[in-house]
């Protein structure tokens, strides 16, 4: 597990406190977890400190982030809490801190989370004034609904199509949320493997096609038309088609866009910088503009507010419509694809093939541990001064038909290092010419 029973409840102790001071919303919190074996354990932490410090909780159990967000703002709430590790390994855990918008907290309010932590300054409640735990177990049903009564969302159309899906939940919170919805949608043949939500993950739970073989398998044994995948807090979609093929992590936003932006003529878009070029192609075919933001949730948000964008999200599956919520959100994006489908009348794989096609190389680099890793990244950056360059986030580089983003860690002597071409040949030979231009920088660029 990624944080300790203290850590646990030194964090939450930090952000109730903080939540306190923000005095915005009722003085009510709103937590859930996915399925992860430690979860259960860490929810009943969190929801006695906050209890302890004055808070209602509402424990929505097992549930997803998106309807942990969309339920902080439903419920008036001052923020919440998705106790959840993501796409990490099960031995991990760790506290999604919401803010009363039901959006994650921004790093200038982490930062004063986090000194509120380190100070200890705590002040809870007197036992007169303790707050309570409540159990809902409705926020599901709410979240579905909110999809479901979407302009965009054709339930007609999909009951049509008659299709036959597969669903890989990996074991967690997604094997109920993404059926019910299914159901709902009025998709009536549906095959289901690690749906069972006991967080005994059956495979690597980021939904990445080396980790989706079992998936693809099943859809061609099953002749089923999609394969639908989501990581543990179902914030991600990952798709698979009637061929067996995966559809490509990057382009599930690709599609999803392509088909909200029919019902918004010059309707704008909004990707991190490490996002393929696909969105940016497919949002001016239809006249509106793709901005890039730096990675991160937050950031895409941000830019999305500022740009009005019509949707959005990151290459890794995650996709964001503001008509319902400014999260990722996995179960609507399923909704959003299906209908597409339905209404387009092709299949998965034409469906892909109608995008234009890039291929995405993710690498990094071990640096010296005295390596000066900003005054090397304004080396590269001068060697391609003729070229457009970013600094939003690291140092973007864009080429005629290629890109390649070069981030440091913030942990660790690494940069990792995102090339996009119109191949994987070209987009692999694009990350080694970085590459080889870092090393030969290397020492020329060690300190002490």
């Amino acid at each position: 597990m990624g944080l300790t029973p203290l850590d646990i409840v030194k964090f939450a102790a930090a952000f109730g406190t903080w939540l306190k001071e923000e005095k915005l919303g009722k003085p009510i919190v709103v937590i859930g977890r996915d399925a992860r074996i430690s979860g259960e354990m860490v929810s009943d932490l969190v929801s006695s400190t906050l209890i302890g410090l004055g808070f209602d909780c509402v424990d929505l159990g097992l549930s997803t982030t998106p309807t942990v967000e969309m339920a902080v703002t439903f419920l008036e709430a001052r923020g919440g809490i998705v106790i959840t590790a993501s796409h990490n390994p099960i031995q991990w855990n760790a506290l999604k801190l919401l803010n009363h918008k039901g959006e994650f907290i921004n790093e200038a309010d982490g930062k004063a989370v986090l000194e509120i932590a380190e100070n200890e300054s705590f002040e809870f409640a007197e036992v007169s004034k303790l707050g309570k735990r409540v159990m809902r177990s409705d926020m599901l049903e709410y979240h579905l609904d909110q999809i479901l009564s979407l302009k965009y969302i054709d339930r007609d159309a999909i009951k049509l199509r008659n299709f036959k899906v597969v669903v890989d939940a990996v074991n967690s919170s997604g094997g109920i949320a993404v059926p019910l919805l299914l159901k709902l949608l009025g998709v009536e043949v549906v095959h289901l493997i690690n749906c069972t939500p006991d967080g005994d993950f059956a495979h690597n739970p980021e939904p990445l096609p080396e980790h989706l073989k079992d998936l693809c398998s099943e859809v061609v044994r099953e002749k089923a038309d999609l394969g639908i995948s989501v990581d543990p807090d179902v914030d991600r979609l990952a798709l698979v088609c009637e061929n067996g093929e995966v559809f490509g992590e990057e382009y599930s936003l690709v599609a999803v866009a392509d088909y909200v932006l029919g019902y918004h003529p010059a309707g704008n878009t909004v990707s991190n910088l490490s996002s393929t070029r696909a969105l940016r192609d497919v949002t001016e075919k239809q006249g509106g503009r793709h901005s890039a933001s730096a990675v991160g949730e937050v950031h895409v948000v941000a830019m999305m507010k500022s740009t009005m964008a019509v949707i959005g999200g990151e290459g890794n599956g995650g996709i964001i419509l503001p008509e319902l919520h400014y999260g990722r959100d996995a179960l609507v994006g399923i909704a959003l694809l299906l209908s597409h489908l339905a209404k387009c009348g092709k299949s998965a794989s034409v469906l892909r093939r109608s995008y234009p096609s890039y291929y995405i190389s993710k690498n990094k680099i071990d640096l010296p541990a005295k390596i000066n890793i900003e005054r090397l990244l304004d080396r590269v950056k001068e060697k391609y001064k003729n070229s457009k360059i970013n600094l939003t986030d690291g140092v973007r580089i864009d080429f005629e038909n290629e890109w390649v983003h070069l981030r440091k860690s913030n942990t660790e002597p690494v940069v990792r290092i995102y090339a996009e071409s119109i191949s994987e040949k070209d987009a692999e030979a694009l990350a080694r010419k970085i590459i080889c231009d870092i090393r030969e920088l290397i020492p020329q660029n060690i300190t002490g």
